[in-house]
Order: structure tokens, then C-alpha cells, then sequence
């Protein structure tokens, strides 16, 4: 979902661009402009989500550091339950016993002790590159049609056509993470794009 929705808010950003000019007025100046306005806007864009997801990592590395040196220190049976109980899924959490909390405990005292701060793997910073990478990648399927098509028009209609087919993808992709049928979250996210792009461009974005 997570990747999804990084392709997403791409496609979005790029479709802000490219929905801003009107068939009538589409000419080489304009899709100059544009191509390059669309990758400007996406570079920038995928490294602002790249940095926010390392953010998330450190943060997230942090709080299992916490969290395990929490259930290490503590004497507590009931602390002890509370933290670990707070760290699992809450329909995980719901069925565990409290034997089966105390057993989980005892095996987290035995896990060597944490770093004293949070420190970004290797794993990390390339999914920060991946993410950057899809932000940024998202952008070459609409702006293709400008790429080899002389006729701006028909690469603006060809560029929107693209845009929902790619909309349509993403939300069967979301359908079936769900659990959901596949076609109807397909539609219903081609909708909801088309109103965030024009929202976006209402308000100038």
C-alpha cells in the first residue's frame, strides 16, 4: 500500500501540471514548458518523500528501541504486558493470554540490548532511494506521448488516456489488498484522482 500510494501522489502531482492546459491552447512552447515544469515538479517532490520516509524509519527505529529496552528494564508483569500488548496489532493484542505476555516478555529479555540511539540501515536509505525512484519514475508515462507525438493535442489526449488507465491499475491494485472487488476500487480511484488533480488546480497547486 505503501508503494501504491507512492505512485499515486506521483501521478497525481504530474496530472496537476499537464491538467492545466486546455486542449485549445496545447502547442510545442506549451508542452516545452510543461515536460519540463512535470519533472521539476516530481524531482522535487520525490526527494521531499524520500526524506520524509527516512524520517519515518529513524522515528520508527527509535520507538522499538524504547519499546524493547522498556520491557527489558521493567519488573512489572503488568507494565510489562501493557507495553508489549501496545506494540502488536491491536486484534493480535486481543487474543493473546497473559501467559502468552509473560512468555513473549521472557524471550525479549533474553535479545541482546539495543543501541543506545536509532541509527538508519543500509535498508533504509535505499527504500528512501525507492521511493524517490517512484515518485520520480511516475511522471514518465503521461509525459511519453510529448516525447514522440509532433501533434501537441493529440499527445494531451493520449497523456490524460494514459493518466486513467494508470489510475484505474492502482486502485484494483488497492481492491485487492483489501480484499475488495478489484474493478469498482478501480473506478472509484479514478474518480477520486480526477477530483484531487482539479481540487489541486483550483487552489493553484
Amino acid at each position: 500500500m505503501e508503494r501504491v500510494s507512492e505512485i499515486l501522489f506521483g501521478l497525481i502531482m504530474v496530472l496537476t501540471v499537464t491538467g492545466s492546459i486546455s486542449v485549445v491552447e496545447a502547442h510545442r512552447g506549451v508542452v516545452r514548458d510543461l515536460f519540463i515544469a512535470a519533472l521539476g515538479c516530481n524531482l522535487a517532490w520525490g526527494v521531499i518523500d524520500a526524506v520524509l520516509y527516512l524520517m519515518g524509519r529513524f522515528s520508527e527505529h527509535g520507538q522499538n528501541i524504547l519499546t524493547l529496552r522498556a520491557v527489558q528494564t521493567t519488573q512489572d508483569a503488568d507494565k510489562a504486558r501493557r507495553v508489549i500488548s501496545g506494540a502488536l496489532p491491536p486484534l493480535v493484542a486481543s487474543v493473546l493470554t497473559g501467559a502468552e505476555l509473560d512468555s513473549i516478555h521472557q524471550r525479549l529479555k533474553q535479545v541482546p540490548e539495543p543501541p543506545a540511539y536509532p541509527r538508519l540501515a543500509k535498508s533504509d536509505w535505499l527504500g528512501g532511494l525507492g521511493v524517490f525512484l517512484l515518485v520520480f519514475a511516475s511522471t514518465f508515462p503521461v509525459l511519453i506521448p510529448f516525447l514522440f507525438l509532433h501533434d501537441a493535442k493529440l499527445a494531451l489526449r493520449i497523456s490524460n488516456s494514459i493518466a486513467i488507465v494508470l489510475l484505474f491499475i492502482l486502485g484494483s491494485m488497492v481492491g485487492r489488498y483489501a480484499g475488495h472487488r478489484r474493478w469498482l476500487t478501480g473506478f472509484a480511484m479514478v474518480i477520486v484522482g480526477g477530483v484531487l488533480v482539479a481540487i489541486t488546480i483550483a487552489l493553484g497547486g
